[in-house]
C-alpha cells in the first residue's frame, strides 16, 4: 500500500495515537487499492501540508518512462501506463474533482479495519486530530487531507535530489511533522500501527515521545502467530476502537476487544503490547 497509518493516541491523546501507512492508491500494507468510485460520507476536507514536497517528487517521476516506472516498482504495464499517466496529470491544486480525502480514498486490509465509511461527524474529527497516515508521495496526511490518485511505496529505491531513497527524501520532515502535533497533547506518546516499510520514515531519536508498537496474534496450528491478513485488519480495528471511544489516554487501548482480541499483560512491555485471540482450535 502506499500509505501507512500512525495513530496518535492522541496522538494525542493527547499523544500520538497511531500510525498507519499506505503509499498510493493502494493503500496501507496489503492490497494496493484505492477507492475513488465510493462517494465520501463527508464534504470536510483539508490540503496536505508538504504540498511542494509532493510537487518535487512528481517532476521526478514525470521524467520516468512506463517500463522504468515498471521496473522500478515491479509492476505490470498496465499498472506502469496507469500510473504514469497519474503523474502526468497531477496538479498542486486539489479538488472534488481530482482528489478524494485520504481515509476514505484508501483501501485494503487496514482500511477495511477502520471502515472509516461508518464513522460520524465526531469520530471522524477525532481521527482528524489524533490520526496520521504515512505516504511516500505526501510524507505525512491527516486522514481529511485531499489526494489525487498515485502508487509510491515508502521503501521505493527513487533517485530523487536528496538522495537515492525516499527515507532520504523525508529526512527528518515526517518526525518533525510529528513532533509539532504532540507539542499540543497533554499526554505524549505514538501508537506505532504502520507496517516496517512505512514506519522506517520516523525518526524514533528525533521523536518527542515514546513509542507503543501493538502486535496481534491468532492462534492457528497449536500456536499464537502472526497472520498477515488478521494483523492488517487488527491494526484498522485498533484505530476505529480509538475513535469509537475518543480515547485520549494510550492505557484506555489496553482495553481493545474488537474480533475477539485480548491485551496479553505477561507477554507485553513498556513499548510492545501484545494481542492475541483465540477464534478456534
Amino acid at each position: 500500500m502506499d500509505a501507512d497509518v500512525i495513530a496518535d493516541v492522541s496522538v494525542s491523546l493527547r499523544t500520538l495515537f497511531g500510525l498507519f501507512g499506505c503509499s498510493h492508491a493502494d493503500c496501507f500494507v496489503a492490497a494496493k487499492s484505492l477507492d475513488y468510485t465510493t462517494p465520501s460520507s463527508t464534504d470536510s476536507h483539508t490540503t496536505p501540508d508538504f504540498v511542494d514536497h509532493s510537487a518535487e517528487l512528481i517532476e521526478v517521476l514525470k521524467q520516468l518512462s512506463p517500463a522504468q516506472i515498471g521496473s522500478m516498482m515491479k509492476i505490470s504495464d498496465p499498472l506502469a501506463q496507469l500510473n504514469t499517466a497519474r503523474f502526468a496529470s497531477w496538479s498542486k491544486t486539489f479538488t472534488s474533482d481530482n482528489s478524494k480525502q485520504a481515509i476514505m480514498a484508501f483501501n485494503g486490509d487496514v482500511y477495511e479495519g477502520l471502515n472509516a465509511a461508518t464513522l460520524n461527524s465526531a469520530q471522524l474529527t477525532y481521527t482528524q486530530n489524533h490520526v496520521r497516515i504515512l505516504s511516500g508521495l505526501y510524507g505525512v496526511l491527516r486522514p481529511l487531507d485531499r489526494m489525487q490518485p498515485y502508487r509510491l511505496e515508502m521503501g521505493t529505491s527513487l533517485v530523487n535530489p536528496r538522495g537515492r531513497n525516499l527515507y532520504a527524501f523525508w529526512g527528518d520532515t515526517v518526525t518533525q511533522a510529528l513532533n509539532q502535533h504532540l507539542a499540543k497533547q497533554k499526554k505524549r506518546a505514538l501508537v506505532n500501527l504502520a507496517s516496517e516499510e512505512y514506519f522506517k520514515v520516523v525518526r524514533p531519536a528525533v521523536l518527542d515521545a515514546p513509542i507503543i508498537s501493538p502486535v496481534f496474534e491468532d492462534w492457528k496450528n497449536g500456536k499464537y502467530k502472526i497472520i498477515s491478513f488478521y494483523a492488517k485488519r487488527a491494526r484498522g480495528l485498533m484505530a476505529r476502537y480509538a475513535a469509537l471511544n475518543k480515547i485520549t489516554d494510550p492505557e484506555k487501548l489496553k482495553g481493545f476487544d474488537l474480533d475477539g482480541y485480548q491485551y496479553v499483560p505477561q507477554d507485553s512491555d513498556a513499548g510492545r503490547w501484545m494481542f492475541r485471540r483465540r477464534l478456534a482450535d
